[in-house]
C-alpha cells in the first residue's frame, strides 16, 4: 500500500487538490496494464487502444500477477497504480484457457475501483488490416463521434453499462464548444446479441452537399473487434451518488433580506440611506435658474434706469 503523507507545503497541497474529485472534472487519464499472461491479439488490443489515446494514457509494459480486478483483495496493486499514475481510467488485459484473451475495462472513484466490465476479445483486425489514404487518418486530442446501434444500449443492464464505460474511456476532455473541422473519426458501437457489441473505428471524409454543413462519409480505419461480455459489476449506489454530484448540488448561500411569496414570487426589501435634498446644491445649468436671473437682472436694470430719470427730472 502507498503510504499516506499529508503535504506540509503549498505546492504539496496544490498537487493533492488536483487529484481529489471535482465537481467539474477535467479530461481523464486511462492507465494500460498487463497480466501474467497475455496472448498476442491482446497484445495488439492493448497496445492499439493506448495510441488512440496516447495524449492521455499511460502504459506499462511489465506483466502484473497480483492484479485480480473481480477478487477481493485484489485490487490493492490497480489501486495503488491509479494513485500513483493519476488515471480515473484502466484497461487489463490478460489470457487464460477459462477466459481468452479477456479485457477488462474499469473506473476509479477517488482512486478506489469504481465500476468494472469484463469482455472477451473476438475477430480483431488491427489498424495494419485496412486499406486507406493516409490523409484521412486521424490526428491525435481531436474529438470523436460515438454511435451505439441498437435498443439494447438503453433496456439491457449489461450493454448499458458498458456503453457509460465506453463513452468515458474514448470521449476525451467535455467541452462545450466544438468546431466542426475538428472531428475527423468516429467510434461506431452495434448491439449484436444481449452480450456481444461489434466495435469500430472509422475516419470521417468531408464532401460537398451543396449546403453549408457538409456530408459526411466514414472510412473504416482499425481497429475492430468484437466484444463479449463476460462479467460486470455495476458501482455501489452510495458511492454513485457521491461520484454523480453536480455543481448544482452545492448548498446554495442564505439571501440577505429576501423573501418568498407564493403569489408573488420572490420579494426583496430594499434599504436607500436617507438623502438630504435640502443641502443638495442645484446645477449652475438649469434652465429655470438662468431665466429667474434674467428676469432679475432685467428687472433691477429698469429699477436703475427709472432711479437715474428721477434724478435728472429733478
Amino acid at each position: 500500500m502507498l503510504e499516506i503523507k499529508t503535504a506540509k507545503t503549498r505546492r504539496g497541497k496544490r498537487e493533492l487538490e488536483k487529484r481529489a474529485p471535482k465537481l467539474i472534472e477535467s479530461g481523464k487519464k486511462t492507465l494500460v496494464l498487463h497480466g501474467t499472461k497475455t496472448s498476442a491479439v491482446l497484445n495488439a488490443v492493448l497496445t492499439q487502444i493506448y495510441h488512440l489515446k496516447k495524449e492521455s494514457a499511460v502504459k506499462y509494459s511489465r506483466k502484473n500477477d497480483n492484479i485480480n480486478p473481480f477478487e477481493a483483495g485484489g485490487e490493492t496493486s490497480l489501486e495503488f497504480f491509479s494513485l500513483k499514475t493519476d488515471c480515473s481510467l484502466f484497461l487489463y488485459g490478460s489470457h487464460s484457457k477459462k477466459r481468452p484473451n479477456n479485457l477488462v475495462i474499469g473506473r476509479t472513484y477517488d482512486h478506489h475501483v469504481y465500476d468494472l466490465v469484463e469482455v472477451g476479445i473476438e475477430n480483431f483486425k488491427g489498424m495494419e488490416s485496412f486499406n486507406y489514404d493516409k490523409k484521412l487518418a486521424p490526428k491525435e486530442g481531436t474529438k470523436p463521434f460515438m454511435a451505439f446501434i441498437g435498443e439494447g444500449f438503453e433496456t439491457m443492464v449489461q450493454l448499458k453499462h458498458l456503453k457509460e464505460v465506453l463513452v468515458d474511456l474514448f470521449r476525451g476532455e467535455v467541452v462545450e464548444n466544438l468546431n466542426l473541422a475538428g472531428v475527423d473519426r468516429a467510434y461506431i458501437c452495434t448491439a449484436l446479441s444481449p452480450t456481444k457489441v461489434f466495435f469500430t473505428h472509422c475516419a470521417l471524409r468531408l464532401k460537398k452537399s451543396g449546403t453549408v454543413v457538409p456530408r459526411m462519409e466514414l472510412v473504416e480505419v482499425g481497429p475492430s473487434m468484437d466484444m463479449v461480455i463476460r462479467r460486470h459489476r455495476p458501482p455501489n449506489e452510495s458511492v454513485r451518488k457521491e461520484a454523480m454530484r453536480t455543481s448544482r448540488d452545492k448548498p446554495k448561500k442564505k439571501e440577505k433580506n429576501v423573501k418568498k411569496d407564493p403569489l408573488e414570487g420572490k420579494i426583496g426589501n430594499v434599504y436607500i440611506p436617507d438623502q438630504k435634498i435640502g443641502e443638495m446644491d442645484l446645477p449652475n445649468k438649469s434652465k429655470g435658474v438662468k431665466r429667474e436671473r434674467r428676469e432679475a437682472k432685467r428687472k433691477s436694470g429698469s429699477d436703475e434706469h427709472a432711479s437715474k430719470k428721477k434724478k435728472e427730472d429733478s
